[in-house]
């Protein structure tokens, strides 16, 4: 009987587009090494759509040590300035303030590098708030095209080895950096030219102008010698896009994954850097509860990076993988980390979005298996199913093989053989696991104590733009533009945000992102008749450098009394939220768009007048950086008052829960019986109840209008 296709044009894709050849390029040295061949090659039309860009990075690092780098931005120039009918098109996400210290500092005032003039580059802010542009494509004369994970940007270039010592990982400033794994995927012909046509879209919505598509051109661009993994296929292209502007949500990806999913018998091979979505979490906790089903294997990293993500990220992580243990009922399902070296520089970060469905289906993209790529940020995902085909399924087995080889310090032939011998994913992994670079089974403990305060992760990783977004979205008023002091104070704030970022980044002071030595250092002045001011300044301070206010109030509450640290959490935050209101009063509307980006500063009139509710609700739920809404509030027509007794009323709650919970954990910590248990869950059944309560009363409030644009869904019985 023939298998119903699982790809289908306007159901979990945009188009199916024939491509003669396909290329799985598996990490950031093989896809450099690429790009650079394909754009030597380019004749008229060089299209680059990300989610950051840094023109200083070195894209060919294998090459002899006494050759000068060959950086990203002078690549790109010299390729241009050689053939006069060249142009090229840059476009990247606008990232506003919240990884303004992370981008290539040249992006923060959006100047870009000295590049030729047929080198169109523009930072693309057209998406909801909270919302990101997160495709990674490369389109050359549309002829080929790259898609999948890597970005051109600082921080990605590994080897299939990810050797912990190797020195060629680092960061343009010279800072190294620990293994990276992620995949690329280049194509040609049709699906070259969709992809083309994709980005001429973004181009446009981005900038109101369009750009032709390439003249006919002599010359093929697909790099020399590159390995052909398929040839004569059909390419299809799945996206992500948020309702906005009046174009209707695009969920293809989330679609494509619960038709792949429904239809896999064998396997399940997945690599992603998270997994929080509950629709993913749902698909494949309907398919382990069936009695005969396919093995899932994941592979993810161990810990989300940075604090932050790993205590929001990472507690909606632990909440899937529960769902999903539970669901285990036969034991097909297997999670691991990619461990390099058992040093402790040797776990591997893991960017991929790659999927494979028995050796039927293979799709290679950007979207994570998180909410937010699942109806929020825009995504763009390659997929190829072998129909039949048996060269296409060996394709697709063979490719698998290669990305467990890498993971397991094995050969490809290896793995096959463990697979064929045992007709298991799960039973080859086992046999061939347990060198120094292996995949090690991820064991998550259970939730801290924040995952009692993210019960609201709806708003932490959102599914789709939330009402409230309509509303912020006209909070500030448009106002004249200003003459006369622009550029002293484009001036003056250059120096002090490069004066910090260096401060931030090579001296000690680099350390206070680590909560650790955040509580260290608050102790050493908690006892003090002084500690009230210290917090305060150590709050202004931190909004300075973007420090999360979220750990200079656990920090606090970890330091003080319940009482005490309650006060004194609330002084700092309300001391910073009105040193920083007041910079974007005096810095003007203008100029703050300058560095918070065009989405965070375009709020509506109608919140104008609600100035109070508008504060109190942005506060009560985490959607946007805390500096950055008091530089958008200071630079708006929001009356102080309201600002003030917004903040005020809006972080109390979540303030005094911190303190509260923190408490109750130290007195566990310290005197672990009954007594301080029992108060500690009494505690956390409350706050639980309340955030439950809040999440509740949010959701009526949607006005109904949003759900009239809600997608249909289809239930995984229905899929199948």
């Amino acid at each position: 009987m023939e298998k119903q296709p699982i790809l289908v044009e306007g159901r979990n894709c945009w188009r199916k587009c024939r491509a003669e050849r396909a290329s799985f390029l598996i990490d950031a040295a093989a896809y450099f090494e690429a790009f650079v061949g394909a754009l030597e090659r380019a004749q008229s039309s060089i299209l680059i759509v990300g989610w950051d860009m840094d023109s200083r990075i070195d894209l060919l690092r294998d090459r002899s040590e006494t050759r000068p780098p060959l950086c990203l931005g002078d690549f790109l120039n010299q390729v241009v300035a050689k053939k006069r009918g060249l142009r090229a098109h840059v476009l990247v996400w606008d990232f506003a303030l919240l990884f303004a210290l992370e981008r290539e500092p040249h992006l923060l005032f959006k100047t870009g590098w000295r590049r030729h003039c047929r080198i169109r580059f523009h930072m693309d802010g057209e998406h909801p708030l909270g919302a990101s542009h997160h495709q990674k494509i490369v389109v050359v004369d549309d002829k080929v095209a790259f898609a999948g994970g890597i970005d051109l940007t600082k921080a990605r270039w590994d080897t299939p080895e990810h050797r912990p010592e190797d020195t060629r990982r680092k960061e343009p400033l010279g800072l190294p950096y620990g293994p990276f794994h992620d995949v690329q995927m280049l194509v040609d012909g049709e699906a070259a030219r969709s992809l083309g046509d994709l980005a001429r879209e973004r181009w446009y919505r981005a900038t109101g102008r369009k750009v032709p598509p390439p003249k006919a051109s002599e010359g093929d661009p697909w790099p020399t010698d590159l390995r052909r993994d398929l040839n004569s296929l059909d390419v299809a292209i799945a996206r992500t896009e948020p309702e906005y502007k009046g174009r209707q949500a695009v969920r293809e990806v989330e679609s494509l994954y619960r038709d792949s999913i429904a239809a896999a018998k064998k396997w399940i091979y997945m690599e992603n850097q998270y997994l929080t979505s509950r629709a993913i979490g749902d698909f494949l906790a309907s398919s382990l509860r069936r009695s005969r089903g396919p093995e899932v294997l994941i592979v993810l990293p161990r810990k989300c990076s940075g604090w932050l993500q790993e205590s929001v990220m990472g507690s909606l992580r632990a909440r899937v993988l529960q769902q999903l243990r539970e669901a285990d009922k036969h034991g097909r399902l297997r999670v691991y980390f990619p461990r390099s070296s058992l040093s402790g520089q040797g776990e591997v970060m893991v960017h991929a979005k790659v999927m494979i469905a028995d050796d039927r289906l293979v799709r290679v993209g950007s979207a994570n298996l998180s909410n937010r790529s699942m109806g929020l940020d825009s995504e763009c995902d390659l997929a190829i199913e072998s129909s039949g085909h048996r060269t296409v399924e060996r394709a697709v087995a063979s490719f698998r093989n290669r990305l467990l080889a890498e993971h397991l310090s094995a050969s490809p032939e290896d793995v096959e053989t463990a697979v064929e011998s045992d007709n298991s994913l799960i039973h080859a992994v086992e046999r061939l696991r347990g060198k120094d670079h292996t995949l090690v089974p991820l064991e998550v403990e259970a939730s801290d104590w924040l995952d009692a305060l993210s019960t609201g992760s709806e708003y932490l990783d959102p599914e789709r733009p939330m009402e409230l977004d309509h509303m912020i979205d006209q909070f500030v008023q448009e106002e004249e533009h200003k003459k006369g002091w622009g550029y002293i104070k484009l001036g003056l704030l250059i120096v002090m945000l490069s004066g910090l970022a260096l401060l931030w980044r090579f001296t000690p002071f680099g350390e206070l992102l680590n909560v650790e030595t955040a509580i260290g250092m608050a102790r050493t002045v908690a006892d003090g008749p002084a500690a009230v001011i210290y917090v305060i300044l150590a709050f202004v301070a931190g909004s300075l450098v973007v420090l999360p206010v979220t750990v200079l109030i656990a920090a606090t509450a970890a330091v003080f009394d319940p009482f005490d640290g309650f006060a004194y959490a609330l002084a700092g935050s309300i001391a910073s939220a009105t040193f920083n209101y007041g910079l974007g009063s005096v810095l003007g509307r203008d100029f703050v768009r300058r560095i918070a980006g065009r989405r965070l500063n375009k709020l509506s009139r109608r919140l104008a007048k609600k100035g109070f509710v508008a504060v109190f609700v942005v506060r009560m739920l985490p959607i946007a950086p805390f500096a950055a809404v008091n530089l958008v509030a200071g630079a708006s027509h929001i009356r102080f008052r309201d600002f003030l007794f917004g903040t005020l009323a809006g972080m109390s709650p979540g303030i005094f829960a911190v303190s509260l919970l923190t408490d109750r954990v130290k007195h566990v910590v310290r005197k672990p019986d009954v007594t301080s248990i029992l108060a500690l869950a009494l505690v956390l059944f409350f706050l639980g109840m309340g955030a439950w309560l809040l999440s509740r009363r949010l959701r009526r409030t949607a006005p109904q209008a949003a759900k009239a644009h809600e997608p249909k869904t289809t239930s995984f019985k229905e899929a199948l």
